[in-house]
């Protein structure tokens, strides 16, 4: 066969508005729905003491079996939740039906001894009448900082609520008579997260807004705020905690399906998320129709100055003008998809349709989802091929069990790749398995690089999960600059699997296990279990995420203006940030005569560019800063054109074409 041969010749070259009827009758009837906290809990309490005991010895069986974390958790926050388990499980066995205690001094032991390991991915999930439900209050407490110190403002409330010169800008001074920041730091405590930036951003979320199905109800039937009116004045309001019904969630976690296998999320975040958009985007929920996540048939608008896109409840872009300049901004509210190429495809449409000038990519409060959708969407934004993080199983004679009935996938989940490590563990002593990443390969590197502009990430807290790899990747590929408004993200790195899903997992494809030690779970109870351990790769190789997070190359402290004025400030030094970063422009052009393809390169900010056809080396060009003109002979259409382009020996961008 013929090589391709190339000539070179240098040259210099020339709000869509949608109507919706009946909103507000809608609002009206959804906050109809909700009830007082004393009415609900009157319907609640109805487990049996051998109900318990199996909650107990289940939870036994997936802490100590399944829990990837347990060393890790038990050396850095010197806690034993097996011993607490069996502590409860003894005393258990002196009670009767007429002397147990209390059900709901039972459900808060068994989240104590859960919150206890610090991990928002390992929970004790509680049963009917608490699942799919949230206790709330009608308005949102968010926190600010200046030279005086920090400041906690509302910063939104539900519709038609109303109080004395109450509203977004009231400053909170005490909560229940202590003030403010002790209570968010008190409230933290009890709902831990992996660091103190966590910790803190859960506590202050916590105040007004508890999914019920992960937290226990609060002890207070109503709460006694103290604050600053909107004109400077004290105030003071009670206000009783209410319970609704949440949105339901995207992924069914205890069928057996790729997506349920692979997700990374915190669901006390995924909760809230649901719940905050059920209270406060009526929007948005009336586009999706009531499913969380939706992929809509058409783009869709929902502020005026965004841009229209098909997963309102997913993504928001729009430009936005700084000092700095105009660039673009994407929040990414969660990455729970069921569609994880759907996910990718959107997020490159609308960055394409952004200023190519700089990009910045927002993530706070993104409790994360399907570890898919996180790391196939690393490779839109860099040169550099995607290695996705690898991922370990603790070595237990049970999680050796699960691996060998799915090595060979015979249900869509395929455990093959950490079966040899896990089945020779016995013989190596080794703690956890071999190092592998749960997403493909060739998928995080399917499409390549979409945006050549500057990319700045903004990250906080309330980080986690699926966002948390998405930070490593981000960082150990070298993406941008990561901007965080905390000292840390939430540090969860791990897949998680509830017990729904490890019972069928034993018991699928047929026949079941007879000797399966999983018992069904009482009332819709369900637990779930950081399954695998995430690592970092690059410079960071090896390093797990879970309780060490992703670290901000520069901190933003959000401002009142940040908070009331539409995060001016935040956007304002993320702008500066990419002002500072290198332009780089790489256009490629192509045109077949014949079986000849000329290939036109424009380029800013790069001083080489090299050419493969199908991965086989074509070209190596130095430019001097004008247009040049390729021609390759011998080229077969259909051929993948990619033209990797360097500054200063580094590679700086990648583009591919089919020719």
């Amino acid at each position: 066969m013929t090589e391709p041969r190339k000539t070179v010749t240098k040259k210099p070259t020339t709000r869509k508005t949608v109507a919706r009827k009946g909103t507000r009758a809608r609002r009206a009837e959804a906050q109809a729905a909700a009830v007082p906290l004393p009415q609900f809990l009157a319907g609640a309490g109805t487990l049996t003491l051998t109900q318990r005991k199996i909650l107990v010895d289940q939870a036994l069986l997936l802490l100590g079996e399944n829990y990837v974390h347990l060393p890790l958790k038990a050396a850095m926050h010197a806690v034993n939740p097996l011993q607490r388990l069996r502590v409860l499980r003894a005393r258990m066995e002196r009670q009767t039906a007429a002397t147990m205690e209390a059900e709901w001094l039972f459900h808060r032991q068994m989240s104590s001894i859960f919150h206890s390991v610090r991990d928002l991915h390992t929970n004790y999930l509680l049963p009917a009448p608490f699942a799919g439900k949230v206790a709330y209050l009608p308005f949102m407490i968010e926190k600010c900082s200046d030279s005086v110190g920090d400041h906690y403002l509302i910063t939104r409330t539900i519709a038609g609520y109303t109080a004395p010169q109450f509203g977004p800008g009231a400053e909170v001074t005490h909560w229940n008579g202590t003030p403010i920041a002790r209570a968010v730091a008190l409230n933290g405590a009890a709902f831990a997260g992996s660091n103190e930036a966590a910790n803190l951003a859960r506590g202050l979320e916590s105040l007004t807004l508890r999914p019920l199905v992960i937290q226990a109800p609060p002890d207070e039937e109503w709460v006694t705020l103290t604050y600053l009116g909107l004109d400077g004045s004290a105030q003071e309001l009670r206000e009783q905690w209410k319970v609704t019904t949440n949105l339901p969630p995207m992924t069914d976690l205890d069928a057996v399906t790729e997506a349920s296998a692979s997700m990374g999320l915190d669901l006390d975040s995924d909760e809230k998320s649901r719940a905050k958009k059920a209270l406060y985007v009526r929007d948005v929920v009336e586009l999706e129709r009531g499913e969380s996540s939706a992929a809509l048939a058409a783009p869709v608008a929902v502020g005026a100055a965004d841009l229209p896109t098909t997963m309102p409840g997913v993504f928001r872009a729009r430009a936005v003008t700084t000092a700095h300049g105009t660039f673009g901004h994407l929040r990414i509210f969660t990455f729970s998809v069921t569609d994880p190429v759907g996910f990718r495809d959107e997020f490159v449409r609308l960055a394409a349709a952004l200023p190519q000038d700089g990009l910045i990519v927002d993530v706070r409060d993104n409790g994360g989802g399907h570890i898919y959708a996180s790391e196939f969407t690393l490779q839109t934004m860099t040169p550099r091929r995607i290695a996705p993080e690898p991922v370990q199983f603790i070595s237990t004679p049970l999680n050796l069990r699960i691996c060998r009935r799915h090595k060979d996938n015979p249900s869509g989940i395929d455990l093959g790749p950490w079966f040899d490590s896990l089945d020779l563990a016995t013989e190596t002593g080794a703690a956890f398995s071999a190092a592998k990443p749960i997403t493909p390969e060739d998928g995080a590197n399917e499409l390549g690089q979409t945006y050549y502009g500057p990319v700045v990430l903004i990250t906080d807290a309330r980080c986690y999960s699926a966002t948390d790899i998405f930070a490593a990747g981000f960082a150990d590929h070298e993406i941008g600059t990561i901007l965080g408004v905390d000292d840390n993200t939430g540090a969860g790195g791990a897949n998680v699997w509830t017990h729904g899903l490890l019972a069928t997992l034993l018991n699928e494809p047929p026949p079941a296990d007879p000797t399966s030690p999983y018992e069904a779970l009482p009332n819709g109870a369900n637990l779930r279990v950081s399954i695998r351990r995430t690592l970092r790769v690059g410079e960071l190789s090896g390093t797990p995420v879970e309780d060490v997070g992703v670290r901000p190359h520069v901190t933003h402290r959000m401002t009142r203006a940040d908070l009331l004025a539409g995060n001016a400030d935040l956007l304002e030094a993320a702008g500066a940030l990419l002002a500072a970063m290198p332009r780089r422009r790489l256009d490629v052009s192509s045109s077949m005569t014949g079986t000849t393809l000329t290939v036109g390169l424009d380029v800013e900010g790069i001083d080489r560019v090299d050419l493969y056809l199908d991965d086989r080396p074509i070209s190596s060009e130095d430019l001097a800063g004008v247009p040049i003109a390729i021609e390759i002979l011998e080229v077969t259409p259909g051929q993948l054109l990619r033209a990797d382009a360097y500054s200063a020996g580094q590679l700086v961008a990648s583009r591919r074409v089919h020719v």
